[in-house]
């Protein structure tokens, strides 16, 4: 891939949306439009996108145009959020405080056909947390996560359909090797080219941050939601596996780094009136988990 093409990111109009909503709630159009010009949007594009969300009640819009406010609804959405858990997890396993204890969780269902909409939602999130097929309905992953499969499955309404269990001694594919099952389990390769194509994207932006001139403010928030963008897509697909089973060294790592390096420099020039709260989302996260408590197995 041209290194070039890794400093575009493909930003959803409803994620830039979604990341522009303020503390109080509201967005500001004319930011919204300055940013979407930024990323190479059209008024258009950002007009109809505002029209659906509108339409499905995710927010109400005051005034017309570049003028305009839109505020969220008690029943808007966020798909760019990071799980504060997970976040937590990846910068203790890249400090060295989350080792592997050799054990493989396991879950496994049966979800009947007149269930179908829930078995596959069941499948989804089990992938989500992590988890890999071994064979049909048959799941593994390496870190703990039976109270995430519960609260899964109860929210799903198949509590009586699986089984969770651990094992020390798994072997697939003609291996019981850990590290061999991992790179059969997860598409590692794919895995580490998004988190390469994520750490390309970060070293340039957090050059823009640390430039001679302070970028303005459109392009503060353009920034901001480009890093949550790559950053959401390079780790929507990682299990976080320990680093024992990981090939070395892991790109992640050095993505990660250099992300926690943009968002510091993010919240250090981004005015605290009126920010999105993409900044919560992720400068305040990302320092928690730098900054806090030292991890502790189960948390």
């Amino acid at each position: 891939m041209d290194e070039a093409s890794d400093h575009v990111v493909e930003v959803p109009t409803r994620v830039l949306v979604e990341s522009m909503v303020r503390e109080d709630g509201t967005i500001d159009a004319g930011e919204l439009y300055a940013v979407a010009n930024a990323l190479g949007m059209t008024d258009q594009q950002v007009r109809l996108c505002i029209r659906r969300l509108v339409s499905d009640g995710q927010f109400t819009q005051h005034g017309r145009g570049r003028r305009a406010e839109l505020r969220a609804t008690v029943n808007a959405d966020t798909t760019i959020a990071p799980d504060a858990d997970f976040v937590r997890l990846m910068f203790a396993q890249d400090r060295g405080e989350a080792p592997w204890d050799g054990i493989w969780h396991i879950v496994a269902f049966a979800i009947p056909e007149t269930m179908r909409q829930s078995r596959d939602a069941m499948r989804d999130g089990i992938i989500y947390l992590g988890g890999a097929p071994i064979q049909g309905g048959l799941y593994v992953a390496a870190n703990l996560w039976e109270s995430h499969i519960a609260d899964l499955a109860s929210k799903l309404g198949v509590s009586d359909h699986f089984t969770c269990f651990t094992t020390t001694n798994l072997r697939t594919g003609g291996t019981d090797d850990p590290r061999e099952i991992a790179a059969r389990m997860w598409p590692l390769d794919t895995i580490a080219e998004g988190h390469r194509r994520l750490a390309s994207v970060a070293r340039n932006r957090l050059a823009r941050l640390r430039g001679a001139e302070r970028p303005d403010e459109a392009e503060l928030l353009t920034i901001a939601v480009e890093l949550a963008a790559e950053f959401t897509r390079a780790m929507k697909p990682d299990p976080l596996l320990p680093p024992e089973l990981l090939p070395r060294p892991w790109p992640g790592t050095e993505a990660r780094t250099l992300v926690a390096e943009c968002w510091s420099t993010l919240r250090a020039l981004e005015p605290q009136t009126a920010r999105p709260r993409l900044f919560r989302a992720y400068a305040d996260v990302i320092s928690d988990a730098l900054s806090g408590p030292h991890f502790e197995r189960g948390q």
